[in-house]
């Protein structure tokens, strides 16, 4: 045998020998006891997965999360919400007709307070006259609230009027001045001192006081006029005028004429 190949095996064993100690090494490292733990996944729960839409948990929800966020289950979310909620139906009323005039001052006179019901005795009538006046002649007979329009042959048509409050009532002989249909209405100065809330000047119509008809007594204050209050007749209720119901002062005044006589008693 050479000296090569004697150094050849030599070598070859020693590399055998440096292998299997070195496998020796590693067995001894490995066999060293292993420790297993008890399966604990039936006592603890696992830990929920931690998705996109859990991170996103913070940015408040809503409008931004739905910016921000995958915008496809969000998408779904908001277009399940109604746009808006409908309400319930109710029947409609139906639209009253206009009412007419006519109907219209029935129910406001309808909704006023009550009053007292005139009473028929102050009706316009023909009644028996046995005074000393003449036919055409106008009486007021202040104590008994009816005025007389002198017919002749014993005959007077007799009115039922409104007269002066206690301290207002007078007496005397005027004739008719004048006559106004639907008269504007204008205070003296000594009754807007009593009454300061009266209007200074209202234009005639059936919210005047004046009524429908006036006739004026000489240059006096005083008037024989018409009433938008019915139920004052055969009361003491003016401040000196003689007051009468709408339709009797028309009535009243087709009949006379400027210059008639007024006896005020």
């Amino acid at each position: 045998m050479s000296n090569r190949t004697y150094l050849a095996l030599l070598a070859g064993a020693s590399f055998l020998s440096s292998t299997h100690q070195a496998m020796a090494n590693e067995a001894e490292f490995v066999s060293e006891p292993t420790v297993i733990y008890a399966d604990q996944s039936a006592e603890r729960p696992a830990a929920p997965m931690r998705t996109a839409s859990a991170e996103r948990s913070n940015m408040g929800g809503g409008f931004i999360e739905f910016l921000f966020g995958d915008g496809q289950n969000q998408g779904d979310r908001y277009r399940q919400q109604p746009a808006y909620q409908q309400q319930p139906s109710y029947p409609q009323r139906p639209l009253l007709p206009p009412m007419e005039p006519q109907q219209a001052m029935r129910q406001q006179e309808l909704s006023e307070p009550a009053h007292p019901a005139f009473d028929p005795k102050f009706d316009k009538q023909v009644v028996d006259y046995a005074g000393k006046e003449s036919a055409g002649t106008i009486v007021v007979d202040t104590p008994n609230k009816f005025l007389y329009l002198v017919q002749g042959n014993g005959k007077a048509m007799r009115y039922g009027i409104g007269v002066g409050r206690p301290g207002f009532t007078w007496s005397g002989i005027k004739q008719i001045s004048a006559k106004k249909e639907w008269p504007d209405w204008t205070p003296p100065a000594e009754m807007l001192v009593r009454r300061p809330d009266l209007p200074r000047h209202m234009e005639g119509g059936p919210q005047n006081p004046l009524g429908a008809r006036a006739m004026y007594l000489g240059s006096s204050l005083y008037r024989i006029h018409g009433s938008n209050e019915p139920w004052t007749i055969g009361t003491n209720v003016s401040s000196g005028c003689i007051r009468m119901r709408n339709e009797d002062v028309i009535d009243l005044y087709g009949r006379v004429n400027v210059g008639t006589k007024v006896v005020v008693i």
